[in-house]
């Protein structure tokens, strides 16, 4: 076994949450320039499965190998951790700031500890209340509630949180997945699935391939990019490279530290929104993100048992 190194796990972490935090930007330049969220999301989840099968069959096709009674699990897996929780954050960042939309998204740590001290049974630190009121705490001030009910976008928020839930289903699943099989493998049949339910769901006959040629601007003075750059960035370097990046950190770093250093990722997107398209967030909005974020950090270290986790390759 290669040695652990920390610092190269908190590297590796850290890429791939600014990778996932620079494509949040990139996709909402390619909803913008007119592709609907289940299509951008079809073309996500088909290209990464692409990727990462032919990658695992050039390196290591015995890892492909899935037995029928596992096929249930993958496509439970696929659709709701993946398929659905790609689509709902498009959604999300569509109609909120991608900090933002990212910011209720990552609420997740929260169902996960309640879930499982509510339902499980299992022993969970009190701290996990805390984290509870945190959260609501910080994503009041998110969304501004005294402004006329909310500063924000309704349909935006309940798709964030409702990504929350399928991206908690996706961890708890993904627990229950790798206890017996390669998470790489998993992750890549996870994305088959979920290309074969977008298939159905909105067909590729449906789809004109023409529109990825289409030359549109990118918010960087007066440059234009085919639609088909701004997908390449999100199938190649917004999931495939950044799955990598953060599947290779757990050789280095705990599940829980590396979900710890993961938080940084709505930091960092908000930022790039910033200087890229002007996304301004208010002050109040800034201190319910930090808020939020400090519950988020103590919902994932709240389990006293935590298990391992499919590392996240899903929300961003």
């Amino acid at each position: 076994m290669p040695r652990a190194r920390p610092s190269v796990g908190y590297a590796l972490t850290v890429g791939a949450a600014g990778l996932f935090a620079v494509n949040g930007t990139v996709s909402t330049l390619a909803l913008q320039a007119g592709i609907p969220a289940t299509r951008l999301t079809a073309l996500r989840c088909t290209g990464a499965a692409v990727a990462l099968v032919v990658a695992l069959a050039v390196v290591s096709p015995r890892r492909l190998r899935i037995s029928w009674a596992e096929v249930p699990l993958v496509a439970a897996f696929g659709v709701i951790g993946v398929a659905l929780t790609q689509f709902l954050y498009y959604v999300a960042i569509g109609r909120l700031p991608v900090g933002i939309a990212l910011v209720f998204e990552m609420t997740a740590p929260v169902f996960i500890a309640l879930y499982v001290r509510l339902v499980r049974r299992e022993q969970v630190r009190s701290r996990v209340w805390v984290a509870l009121l945190l959260s609501l705490s910080g994503l009041v001030l998110v969304a501004q509630v005294w402004q006329g009910g909310g500063s924000l976008d309704p349909l935006g928020v309940a798709a964030g949180l409702t990504a929350a839930l399928c991206l908690a289903t996706y961890y708890l699943l993904g627990e229950r997945g790798t206890a017996d099989r390669d998470p790489v493998a998993l992750t890549a049949w996870s994305f088959v699935a979920a290309s074969v339910f977008w298939a159905v769901a909105a067909p590729w006959w449906e789809f004109d391939p023409g529109v990825l040629a289409e030359a549109v601007p990118v918010s960087l003075g007066d440059l234009r990019l085919p639609v088909g750059a701004l997908v390449l960035w999100i199938v190649l370097l917004g999931a495939v490279v950044p799955f990598w990046l953060s599947l290779a950190a757990l050789r280095h770093l705990p599940p829980t530290t590396a979900g710890l250093v993961a938080t940084v990722e709505p930091v960092l997107a908000s930022i790039v929104a910033w200087l890229w398209v002007e996304q301004v967030l208010t002050a109040w909005q800034i201190a319910g993100g930090v808020v939020v974020l400090t519950g988020i950090a103590l919902a994932q270290t709240a389990r006293a048992a935590p298990a391992t986790v499919v590392p996240e390759a899903v929300p961003s």
